[in-house]
């Protein structure tokens, strides 16, 4: 998969984390977390996407990565490479870090 693709009982996992930041700094902590994603995350084995959407007031930010198990989560999470990125990005703003999985997706008819 090469983009990100939304649907139930596909067995992945997200994690979604928002942070809270002060608008001054969002775009700084944006690029921290792209950065990151870039030269680490997206190549680590069971990454299946990096999305990272800024609110429009400046004052929080989605990361939104998709996993092939919690288990690949863990492991990235733990490499030393990953930590310098989370913890320059806690530098920035607050993070509130979650996983799940998908329960529904709803469109409109076509």
């Amino acid at each position: 998969m090469t983009e990100t693709i939304i649907r139930t009982d596909d067995g992945t996992f997200a994690m979604i984390n928002v942070f809270e930041v002060e608008p001054e700094k969002q775009r700084e902590l944006a690029e921290v977390l792209s950065e990151g994603a870039e030269k680490f995350i997206r190549h680590r084995p069971g990454c299946i996407s990096v999305n990272i959407m800024t609110s429009r007031d400046g004052k929080r930010l989605v990361y939104f990565a998709q996993w092939r198990s919690k288990a690949d989560i863990k492991a990235t999470m733990g490499d030393p490479d990953v930590q310098v990125y989370r913890d320059r990005a806690a530098a920035l703003g607050t993070p509130d870090p979650h996983t799940y999985t998908v329960f529904a997706v709803h469109h409109p008819e076509s």
